[in-house]
C-alpha cells in the first residue's frame, strides 16, 4: 500500500514539473517573437543607453507607433528584459541586457537568432504537409531566411574574419594578399566573399548558390562597391563532382552550407576535384555529434534540430536529395570528407562561435 501511495504522489509531481517547464517554454517562445520584432524595428538599439523613458518617448526615439511600442514593452517587462518604474510609467533597458540584444553588441547580439523562430513558423503548414506526405519545402518558400542567415554569419564570421577565421590556415593571409583563386560554395548573399575581395584585391573570388534571389543580392552589392575581382553564379551543385573545374582553386570555402545540399557527397567530391594539390578547403558547419544521445546536453540542441527539420533537411528533400540535416554531426562530416578524398582533416573551434566547428581539409600529401 505504501508503495502505491508513493507512486500516486510521484506522478502529480512529475506532471507539475513538466507542465511548469512547458509553461515557461510558451512564454519563452513568445519572447523570441517579440525579441525578433524589437530587433527588426530597432527598439533595442533605440533604448540602449536611453534614460528611463515613457512609451511615447521611446516610440519617438525609434520612429515607431506608440501603441505598438507600449504593448511590446509589456511583453519585454513581464519577461524581465526591460525594467518598469510603475510610479513614473517609465521603461529602462539595463546595460547588461543591451549587451546581448543590440547591434552594438556585434557577435554577442542574441536577438539575431530569435528571428529564426518567426521565419520557420511561416512554413509550418508546409512542414506539416511534408510530415503527412513526404517531400520537402523548397528554398523559395523561405523569403527571409537568407537575410537572417546573412546577419547570423555577419556576427559569427564577418566580425572575426581577419582576426580568427583566416588565421585558422597558417600562411593563408599572405597567400591571399599575394593573389590566389577562391571559391565559396553555397555563398548565399555573398557577404563573406565580398569582404575578402575588399581586403585582398590581388585575389580572385567566385561564389555559387542555388538561390537566384541570393545571387542577385550578392551581385548588386559587389557592383555597388565597385569590386572587379569577384563573380557570383546561380547553380545547382547536385552533380558538382562531374562538372567541377579540376585543380582550379587554391582555397574553397563553405559556411554552414554542406548539410543543406541535395547531394552533399557530390558537392564535397566536386570541391576535392576543384582544389589544387596544395589547396585548402575551409568548412564551417554545425558543432554537434552525429548521435542523438551525445547531443542531450547541447546548449542549442532543440533550436538546431528544429532549424534542421524546418529548413536544412526539408530544402534538401525538396530537391529529391539526401535530407542530411543540420545535425549531421562531426563524425559524419569527417566520414564524408575522407570519402571525398581528403587525407588531412583538422577540427577547430572559435571561442565566440558555440554553434560551429571549423574544418581545415587538405588533399593527401597536400601542403
Amino acid at each position: 500500500m505504501a508503495r502505491e501511495i508513493a507512486v500516486s504522489i510521484a506522478k502529480p509531481r512529475k506532471y507539475e514539473t513538466f507542465a511548469g517547464r512547458f509553461l515557461e517554454s510558451l512564454n519563452d517562445a513568445a519572447l523570441c517573437l517579440m525579441v525578433s520584432v524589437g530587433h527588426r524595428a530597432g527598439l533595442f538599439d533605440a533604448m540602449r543607453g536611453l534614460k528611463p523613458s515613457t512609451s511615447a518617448e521611446i516610440a519617438v526615439k525609434a520612429g515607431l507607433n506608440e501603441r505598438y511600442v507600449r504593448e511590446w514593452l509589456g511583453a519585454m517587462t513581464t519577461a524581465g528584459v526591460v525594467i518598469f518604474d510603475q510610479q513614473g510609467s517609465r521603461y529602462r533597458l539595463p546595460a547588461e541586457h543591451a549587451a546581448s540584444l543590440t547591434r552594438a553588441a556585434a557577435a554577442d547580439n542574441m536577438a539575431v537568432f530569435a528571428q529564426y523562430i518567426s521565419v520557420l513558423g511561416a512554413v509550418e503548414d508546409d512542414i506539416v504537409d511534408c510530415f503527412r506526405n513526404g517531400g520537402g519545402v523548397p528554398y523559395e518558400k523561405f523569403p527571409r531566411f537568407h537575410a537572417v542567415m546573412a546577419e547570423d554569419s555577419g556576427q559569427s564570421v564577418l566580425s572575426s574574419l581577419e582576426t580568427h577565421v583566416v588565421p585558422l590556415v597558417p600562411g593563408l593571409a599572405a597567400r591571399l594578399a599575394k593573389g590566389i583563386r577562391v571559391l565559396d560554395v553555397g555563398c548565399g548573399s555573398g557577404r563573406i566573399m565580398i569582404r575578402l575581395a575588399e581586403i585582398y584585391p590581388n585575389s580572385r573570388f567566385e561564389g555559387v548558390d542555388l538561390s537566384k534571389e541570393a545571387i542577385g543580392l550578392a551581385r548588386a552589392e559587389a557592383s555597388r562597391k565597385g569590386l572587379r575581382n569577384i563573380e557570383f553564379f546561380a547553380d545547382d551543385l547536385s552533380d558538382f563532382h562531374l562538372r567541377a573545374k579540376p585543380a582550379a582553386y587554391d582555397l574553397i570555402t563553405t559556411f554552414d552550407a554542406v548539410h543543406d545540399q541535395a547531394k552533399p557527397r557530390n558537392v564535397l567530391a566536386g570541391i576535392y576535384r576543384a582544389l589544387r594539390p596544395d589547396g585548402v578547403y575551409l568548412m564551417q558547419d554545425i558543432r554537434a555529434s552525429s548521435h542523438l544521445h551525445k547531443n542531450l546536453d547541447h546548449p542549442l540542441g532543440t533550436l538546431l534540430y528544429t532549424i534542421s527539420c524546418m529548413h536544412c533537411m526539408t530544402v534538401s528533400l525538396a530537391q529529391g536529395g539526401e535530407g542530411l540535416g543540420a545535425m549531421w554531426g562531426e563524425e559524419t562530416a569527417r566520414k564524408y570528407l575522407l570519402e571525398a578524398g581528403f587525407g588531412s582533416v583538422e577540427t577547430h573551434n572559435l571561442d565566440h562561435d558555440i554553434q560551429n566547428n571549423w574544418y581545415v581539409a587538405r588533399k593527401q600529401g597536400g601542403g
